[in-house]
């Protein structure tokens, strides 16, 4: 069955005919290559497995890649700050579309080795924050090392000399390098859901569905009390609901944030696209990341004097007093 998103959504970002590139957080094995493979002609693609996130954008902003699938929230860690930060800067972006995966991670290890041999055990920061209760009660002893992907984790440990005696990943990374998996589903929450979405460079947006999200950088042109409060009136105002809201520091100065936000609707609907010109008002250095179809077609609730219609009134009845009537 083909859903609106997989309908509306540019599946094939580029000119017509042109070889389409998609770049991803790899190597291959990742959840971020899962999700890429769940969109329609990904499988018919060239796919191109980057080291990090910024790499994999930059493949993107360089035209090495038509677009690039990137991790950017879990239902446990809240949003992964590699993403969130890369897309605040440099050359703008757009989210065309976002993935949901259902996340399920095994112990794996070389052949022979043993749950009480674990000395070290390696993952990605998130798989790792997933996982550490289990690990807590089941490889006490064993230290953390961080990698870039928890695939990255179980290639090294394929390799010939691995620093380190055990990866947390994907059982199908596990089975495809002939690891062997000591423990299976060691997730401390069942049900965690990591959210990919697939970037390009700025062009026309997908059309908007009734089930849509739009995801902003906004950054705090003035420190000072309520400022945080004036942008969230801005949403309140319109009746647009906030679905994630995070402050991410920008680098600059010590107490220098950005926000990053997720707004249930499209900047086609009239309270979006009305919240959006206050917000610009407010913080003229505001990012648009994009308007695009949510994964899972839940439909934004609006109240009746939020809709279009009770816009377009409005409009029509100021106009009305301008003009005399």
């Amino acid at each position: 069955m083909t859903s609106a998103a997989d309908t509306q959504a540019p599946h094939h970002p580029g000119p017509l005919g042109e070889t389409v590139v998609y770049a991803y957080l790899g190597p291959e094995g990742t959840f971020t290559e899962a999700a890429l493979l769940s969109i329609p002609g990904a499988q018919d693609a060239i796919r191109l497995p980057a080291p990090s996130v910024n790499s994999a954008l930059e493949m993107v902003r360089s035209g090495r890649a038509s677009a690039a699938v990137v991790p950017i929230e879990n239902s446990v860690e809240g949003g992964v700050s590699a993403t969130l930060d890369a897309l605040s800067a440099g050359t703008p972006l757009r989210i065309l579309r976002e993935v949901l995966v259902p996340i399920t991670f095994v112990l794996a290890v070389r052949p022979g080795v043993a749950l009480a041999d674990i000395r070290t055990v390696s993952t990605h920061t998130h798989a790792w924050a997933q996982c550490r209760d289990w690990a807590a009660v089941n490889i006490p002893e064993a230290e953390y090392l961080p990698s870039a992907s928890t695939a990255a984790a179980a290639v090294e440990l394929s390799e010939a000399d691995p620093s380190f005696d055990a990866a947390i990943c994907a059982p199908l990374v596990a089975q495809r390098l002939g690891l062997e998996v000591l423990a299976e589903d060691i997730g401390d929450v069942r049900d965690a859901v990591t959210r990919f979405v697939m970037i390009s460079l700025p062009g026309l947006l997908p059309e908007p569905t009734g089930s849509d999200k739009t995801t902003l950088v906004i950054p705090l042109p003035e420190d000072h009390p309520g400022a945080l409060m004036e942008i969230l009136e801005q949403f309140s105002s319109r009746g647009v609901n906030l679905s994630r809201i995070e402050s991410r520091p920008t680098g600059m100065f010590l107490g220098d944030y950005f926000f990053s936000i997720d707004a249930d609707g499209h900047v086609a609907d009239a309270r979006m696209a009305d919240t959006l010109k206050g917000l610009h008002r407010i913080s003229p250095d505001l990012r648009f990341l994009g308007s695009y179809p949510r994964a899972d077609h839940r439909e934004t609730e609006i109240s009746r004097h939020t809709s279009d219609e009770a816009f377009r009134a409005a409009d029509i009845w100021l106009e009305s007093l301008l003009n005399g009537y």
